[in-house]
């Protein structure tokens, strides 16, 4: 659900940045343009902003203690990646 809810953050400030764009150059230029070009230096520093929210994690987010993340043989072929050489196997019938 946090990822969700991050996604949603994240299109939400790119719309926004986006909408500023717009409605600078497409109505608020005729009114004033250092007004619009106020809103596009606004509309600039959204999206390095919306990246960095997008990519921090949840108090309740713990994607990082995966115990894969510290398997040896993660990477050596025919090993199985969903159980961890720590972790106990179920008996194959």
């Amino acid at each position: 659900m946090q990822a969700h809810r991050r996604h949603v953050r994240y299109f939400v400030m790119m719309g926004v940045c986006i909408g500023l764009f717009v409605m600078a150059w497409g109505v608020v230029r005729f009114y004033s343009v250092g007004a619009a070009i106020g809103m596009c230096v606004v509309a600039m520093v959204i999206p390095p902003v919306a990246a960095v929210l997008a990519n921090s994690r949840d108090r309740d987010d713990d994607w990082w203690d995966d115990p894969r993340w510290d398997d040896p043989r993660w990477n050596d072929k025919g090993h199985d990646r969903d159980a961890p050489d720590h972790e106990e196997r179920p008996p194959h019938p």
